[in-house]
């Protein structure tokens, strides 16, 4: 299952096995969902943040909520998840799939195929399809979560800020969904700042400019001193 307060509460259990107190966590996409959600229900064990593409926690309640088509447009794969063909698409293309999603989310993005094997690997783990369509169908109340964590998720739901020093991230040609800076700076209520990167940067942000990304870990590290 890909419940989004599990996900984050597996990081939280990694980082108790790791002895890990507290960290600075940085991600996109599933990630920086994951560190916002760390950061919002556990900020004890999180230093500073930092998030590609800014606030984004959500809620069943808010996917249910109608976008404007050209919106609903980009969600495309969401609705071809939530069929039964789509789930068997994406187990028998998922490698083609993934590919296709980062070609439209990071169009300047020139990766090589090597690039691109080295992460398609992981694609490879037998619970990776279901973990993926559980998000999705979750996301649009089309699953079931778990109901222990129903309390996280209520607390998810009232779409609460965040104390913790904030370094959000966007690149200039993100092809993929995702808000303005100027909708979610007032999420944070710590120590903030964001980052525009230049030079034709997609969704995929870490991995096109890691030298800027790993930057802004360590300024944000130094936030919180």
């Amino acid at each position: 299952m890909g419940q989004i307060t599990a996900v984050a509460k597996d990081i939280i259990d990694l980082m108790d096995a790791l002895k890990v107190e507290k960290a600075v966590i940085g991600g996109f996409d599933w990630g920086a969902r994951t560190a916002n959600i760390i950061a919002a229900l556990w900020p004890e064990r999180c230093k500073a943040q930092v998030s590609v593409s800014g606030y984004l926690i959500g809620s069943q309640a808010a996917g249910k909520i109608p976008l404007p088509p050209s919106a609903e447009f980009q969600w495309w794969y969401q609705y071809y998840f939530a069929t039964e063909r789509g789930r068997i698409g994406y187990e028998q293309y998922r490698a083609d799939f993934s590919k296709l999603i980062w070609q439209l989310a990071s169009p300047q993005w020139k990766f090589d195929n090597a690039t691109f094997e080295r992460s398609a690997a992981s694609f490879n783990n037998p619970d990776h399809v279901s973990i993926v369509i559980h998000n999705y169908r979750w996301r649009l109340g089309l699953a079931e979560g778990e109901a222990k964590f129903d309390a996280l998720e209520a607390r998810l739901d009232t779409g609460p800020t965040i104390g913790v020093p904030t370094i959000t991230m966007e690149g200039d040609d993100n092809g993929a969904p995702h808000p303005p800076a100027s909708a979610y700076a007032k999420k944070f209520t710590g120590k903030y700042k964001h980052i525009v990167v230049t030079g034709g940067i997609g969704h995929n942000l870490p991995q096109e400019a890691p030298r800027v990304f790993a930057d802004a870990i360590i300024e944000a590290d130094g936030f919180s001193r």
